[in-house]
């Protein structure tokens, strides 16, 4: 009867300390998982903000570019119409800040693959690069003829180009409602075009072969060799 008390007296406190252990035990779980739970993420207003602030400083150095363009090549301004000189001034001062970027501050990871060799380069960046050259010189050329606010609605065309492109090339689907969104530019560009002061029919051919080089660079870089290179 002894040995019996004994042990029922050692049994609760058995139990007590076995369900101290598993307390404690999992206390520390508890601990671990909240330690090793990831960061909460920044607030969606912050992002929102950030995103404004990444655009409006977009805005506000393309339009200063574009005013500076109509400065020095509009005939009452500045008066220096060269507009191919323009344009290799800029892309030398792109070229050069890139290899900055890249080559000096790596600021931009340079991809390991695919490896850049000379036969991918020719086919993939130079017609990129050559057709958006050309894409320059006209928009260039085409501030010596026309107004800014005219260029930037004749440039709303540039949907309906990469549209009616990938529909003639077949990498998208032709769909009614994008056709009537298209013809709905289409009409808004007429009705600026006809109500334009200063309206020159060489300037808006310009201007439209300006827009016509881009989305053909952009299938160009699609239809690159080889095809896995590119994508």
């Amino acid at each position: 009867m002894g040995a019996a008390g004994d042990n029922a007296a050692k049994a609760p406190a058995a139990a007590a300390g076995s369900n101290g252990k598993g307390t404690a035990a999992s206390m520390d779980v508890v601990s671990s998982s909240s330690s090793s739970s990831p960061a909460p993420a920044p607030s969606v207003l912050k992002s929102v903000l950030l995103s404004y602030a990444y655009v409006s400083v977009w805005i506000t150095l393309s339009f200063s570019v574009i005013v500076y363009n109509k400065y020095i090549l509009d005939p009452k301004m500045y008066n220096w119409p060269f507009p191919i000189s323009l344009t290799m001034i800029h892309m030398a001062f792109c070229a050069s800040l890139a290899v900055v970027l890249v080559r000096v501050l790596r600021v931009v990871a340079v991809p390991a693959s695919p490896p850049m060799t000379p036969s991918l380069y020719a086919a993939s960046v130079v017609p990129i690069g050559a057709l958006y050259a050309l894409s320059l010189w006209f928009s260039n050329s085409a501030y010596i003829y026309l107004s800014v606010s005219f260029i930037q609605m004749l440039k709303a065309l540039m949907p309906v180009a990469v549209y009616s492109l990938a529909v003639a090339l077949r990498t998208d689907s032709f769909r009614r409602a994008s056709m009537l969104n298209m013809l709905g530019i289409s009409a808004g560009v007429a009705v600026a075009a006809y109500g334009e002061a200063r309206f020159d029919a060489f300037g808006v051919m310009l201007q439209l072969a300006a827009v016509a080089p881009r989305p053909r660079g952009s299938c160009s870089s699609r239809y690159c060799s080889p095809p896995r290179a590119c994508r």
